[in-house]
């Protein structure tokens, strides 16, 4: 039987993040042997990740990031069950890291930002399985997104609870900024008019069409009248089209016009737990 030392403990302690009485059994389990500790560690977190998952991960953590030249940012959404949990500067930590994993590595797909290394011995879906069994609350990746383009401006909104990230075709920072700003406070449900889904226009017509007819208006107009409110939809909803945050009397579309002609949006990306 090995000895084990309150610096051995404190050793794994500092390595994995879990309690100390769980350091101390998981060493005593293993032996002293340490990798073998954090692998029963690691176990022990699968079994209170597979005990936790009908659970809801509601409150986290959003992550927005662009690289060195701003030519790339991604989004990224670590949740757990509890605001406690959300606010504490571990978890936030752990998202931040997630969140550089996402930016080093930049995959297509959630999926294979899950499977990338989050470290030397983990993937981040093993880090994230991990953790559950640290905090003892369901932590789970529930967003990513990425994009490219000549300039990426990022913004975090109200304490990592939205994250924005506005993709522009010329290098813009205050005025990037600013749209970035603009997508959190406003939630755009497209970038232009173009965007827009089918089925939202569809739903938006057929909204507009009732509201004709329970104002009594004659049948023949009614089309006409819902393609109006369509077009208000348009400019309430869409990025470029929105009236600008920090002055109502122009667009977000006029106001990148007026700092530089050519200016444009040309994606955006919104992630927000609220």
């Amino acid at each position: 039987m090995a000895t084990i030392t309150a610096a051995d403990v404190n050793k794994l302690r500092k390595q994995t993040g879990a309690g100390m009485m769980d350091c101390k059994n998981a060493l005593v389990e293993a032996n002293g042997d340490f990798e073998n500790a954090i692998d029963i560690l690691r176990k022990k977190g699968q079994k209170v990740a597979a005990k936790r998952a009908d659970r809801d991960a509601t409150e986290g953590a959003v992550i927005a990031l662009t690289n060195a030249d701003n030519t790339k940012g991604i989004v990224v959404c670590v949740n757990c069950e509890t605001d406690f949990v959300a606010k504490n500067e571990g978890f936030v930590d752990l998202a931040k890291q997630i969140a550089d994993v996402a930016l080093n590595t930049f995959p297509a797909t959630i999926e294979e930002l899950k499977a990338q290394k989050f470290d030397d011995k983990l993937t981040v879906e093993e880090k994230l399985t991990e953790q559950t069994g640290v905090i003892g609350e369901k932590i789970d990746l529930s967003a990513y997104e990425s994009v490219e383009a000549p300039y990426i401006a990022s913004y975090i909104h109200m304490g990592n609870k939205i994250g924005t990230i506005v993709a522009l075709n010329d290098v813009a920072e205050d005025a990037g900024r600013d749209v970035a700003m603009q997508a959190a406070a406003m939630n755009p449900v497209a970038l232009d008019r173009d965007s827009v889904s089918q089925d939202i226009i569809e739903r938006e017509l057929e909204i507009g069409r009732d509201q004709a007819r329970q104002e009594g208006k004659p049948e023949e107009m009614v089309d006409k009248i819902a393609q109006g409110k369509l077009n208000k939809f348009y400019k309430e909803n869409t990025l470029v089209d929105q009236q600008f945050i920090k002055d109502g009397n122009m667009t977000v579309s006029s106001y990148l016009t007026s700092i530089k002609k050519g200016l444009k949006v040309v994606d955006f990306k919104r992630v927000s737990l609220v």
